[in-house]
């Protein structure tokens, strides 16, 4: 579940020499020894850190002769703090999408035919995710679906089940891992 992957991830960057680490790495990469210099730890205490911050995929590494160089991934740091900020956001009633339940009923009745197909994925993003919530809303929370359930279940709507579950992960309804789903808890879908 995504929510179980931010808790790993806040519990594993809360260390104070991981956050050293990650500071040091903001600016340029850095090999093991001179980051343990450059801290004052051994080796194998940094390698210690370095590999639950590779777990967790906020470093990677990259060879270069004999030499492990590591580098953050500063793209999942911004994620992460993504999704943390919108939890909050919508705990706070900052949801972006304040719309009517007849208006919600609206666009399900113009976008679904009366036997329950989608028509067509609405370009635009607000209705989209009305869709999508439409969609989901016959799986069920807690449940591991393999990939094939889940091609079944969207093709039941719509044809192209490929774009419909590419687009449940890109908005967070589901979290997928070696080709299993799940869904995310409501908090954490787009707004």
């Amino acid at each position: 579940m995504q929510l179980d992957r931010l808790v790993a991830f806040h519990k594993t960057i809360g260390d104070p020499t991981r956050i050293k680490i990650i500071s040091l790495l903001a600016s340029k990469p850095w090999n093991g020894q001179a980051l343990a210099g450059k801290l004052g730890l051994t080796a194998p205490t940094i390698t210690h850190h370095l590999k639950k911050l590779r777990d967790i995929n906020v470093v990677y590494e990259r060879r270069d002769k004999n030499t492990i160089y590591f580098y953050l991934n500063k793209s999942v740091i911004s994620q992460q703090a993504d999704v943390l900020s919108k939890l909050f956001q919508n705990k706070q009633g900052g949801s972006s999408m304040e719309i009517s339940n007849e208006e919600k009923a609206k666009i399900i009745q113009n976008f679904f035919t009366a036997d329950g197909k989608l028509k067509n994925i609405p370009a635009q993003r607000k209705k989209k995710l009305i869709v999508f919530r439409h969609i989901i809303r016959g799986l069920s929370a807690g449940q591991k679906y393999e990939e094939k359930a889940i091609n079944e279940y969207i093709q039941q709507f719509f044809d192209d089940y490929a774009t419909i579950r590419r687009e449940f992960i890109i908005n967070h309804f589901m979290y997928r891992e070696n080709n299993v789903y799940e869904l995310n808890p409501e908090e954490m879908w787009a707004t």
